[in-house]
């Protein structure tokens, strides 16, 4: 028997078939599944890295403002604004606005009760003990009795930039003490 050629036989869809087996477009299809991960993961790492770079800024100015009272025997207004902006320049390229510094000068008597003698803040810090506050905080270790001791304290809010991994503010802070160099105790002098 012959096939009349004009009826014709439903063939299977060979096109579908022909479909589901081309692979060329393979390639393309895993890296559209990938690439929001991979670009989710390197804006993480990058959001992170950053967060990382400012703690280690906020390391750094606390050591750093510390050292600079430390090591003089007298501190004033003009000496700390001197001091807290070398701080600001230390934290560059983060923006300095977010940026509370404070030293104070602690001094522990015979019977080991920590007074401050002076305290002096870049801007308005909560965390930074006034004039004449006595600290239960201090260890021995750090501050003997009948000794002195300089804290520098700095507390960054650093909020990222693109927000993807860390929508919210994180907020840094470090405290230094470190013991005067050139004598006893670090005197305000309010004309330096």
């Amino acid at each position: 028997m012959r096939r009349d050629p004009t009826t014709r036989r439903a063939r299977p869809a060979r096109p579908l078939i022909s479909f589901w087996r081309d692979r060329r477009g393979v390639s393309a299809v895993e890296f559209a599944l990938i690439a929001p991960v991979i670009v989710l993961m390197y804006c993480g790492m990058a959001e992170l890295t950053q967060a990382m770079m400012a703690q280690r800024r906020v390391s750094n100015i606390t050591s750093t403002i510390g050292d600079l009272v430390a090591q003089t025997g007298q501190a004033g207004p003009s000496k700390l604004n001197d001091t807290f902006q070398i701080g600001k320049i230390i934290m560059a390229p983060f923006p300095a606005s977010d940026l509370k510094m404070c030293v104070v000068s602690i001094t522990a008597d015979a019977n080991g009760k920590d007074t401050v003698a002076w305290s002096s803040t870049s801007s308005s810090m909560p965390t930074c003990p006034a004039q004449g506050a006595v600290l239960t905080d201090v260890s021995v270790g750090v501050l003997p009795a009948n000794q002195s001791v300089i804290m520098a304290r700095v507390t960054y809010a650093y909020a990222s930039p693109i927000k993807l991994v860390l929508p919210n503010a994180m907020t840094f802070t470090r405290t230094y003490y470190l013991r005067p160099r050139k004598s006893d105790v670090v005197i305000w002098n309010n004309d330096i």
